[in-house]
């Protein structure tokens, strides 16, 4: 199984720290957040890695090179302009070949196990999303899971909104009938919801979205207290 990871963003919110360096560059404990990323996959089992990218891109293809020495193969997904997520999805589909692959952030630290991804193999689903609890920085959620674990932007009753982790199955048919252009996916996520085309699971682990100084020192933090025990 193959997988996306998604680099291409300015870093905006990192900066001064992302002024000379792209965002999954920053290191945590002497390597880059996306190699850890990386390492996470291989360990879940994939084979292959496309990493799209725009700002400052070639020095994530400097650092991470064709992926021997993490044992899989990493190709790269340049943009010229940038594409967002929907988009960026797009231009890379014909570097992924799988029906459907893993798509994730590459600005996440988790510890989440990537093995009980799975690829889509019936005909009516289109995605399987990770989600996670709410954190302060998004109390209201994303979408709702209900207990057959299927989700959905609307909440049934009793149903509690979770965060979107950034971590996903997506299938190659969410995109059909769509070009390459800056977009995101997530209105294709939300209307494949309302034919009931997308599942779900709940992390309860390890997850936080290293997008400003603040998550990265909170990684940097929380990484130092484990190698103390």
């Amino acid at each position: 199984m193959r997988a996306m990871i998604l680099a291409a963003g300015l870093g905006k919110r990192m900066r001064p720290l992302t002024e000379k360096i792209p965002k999954p560059l920053l290191k945590v404990n002497d390597k880059p957040l996306i190699e850890h990323l990386i390492v996470r996959l291989v360990e879940g089992g994939i084979t292959g890695v496309v990493v799209n990218h725009y700002y400052l891109g070639e020095m994530i293809e400097k650092v991470l090179g064709d992926g021997a020495r993490f044992g899989i193969e990493i190709l790269y997904s340049k943009e010229t302009t940038l594409l967002e997520t929907g988009g960026g999805v797009i231009n890379s589909l014909g570097k992924l070949k799988d029906e459907s692959f893993i798509v994730v952030n590459a600005d996440i630290w988790t510890d989440f196990n990537f093995a009980r991804l799975k690829q889509i193999q019936e005909d009516k689903n289109v995605a399987h999303l990770i989600l996670v609890e709410n954190v302060a920085h998004n109390l209201k959620g994303d979408f709702y899971i209900n207990k057959a674990g299927l989700v959905s932007a609307r909440p049934s009753t009793g149903a509690a909104c979770l965060t979107f982790s950034g971590i996903s199955v997506l299938h190659r048919k969410l995109f059909e009938g769509h070009k390459v252009q800056s977009f995101s996916f997530i209105p294709l996520l939300q209307a494949a919801m309302a034919d009931d085309r997308v599942t779900g699971e709940i992390h309860n682990g390890v997850w936080i979205d290293v997008g400003t100084p603040e998550r990265l020192d909170e990684v940097i933090s929380l990484t130092s207290q484990i190698k103390q025990q």
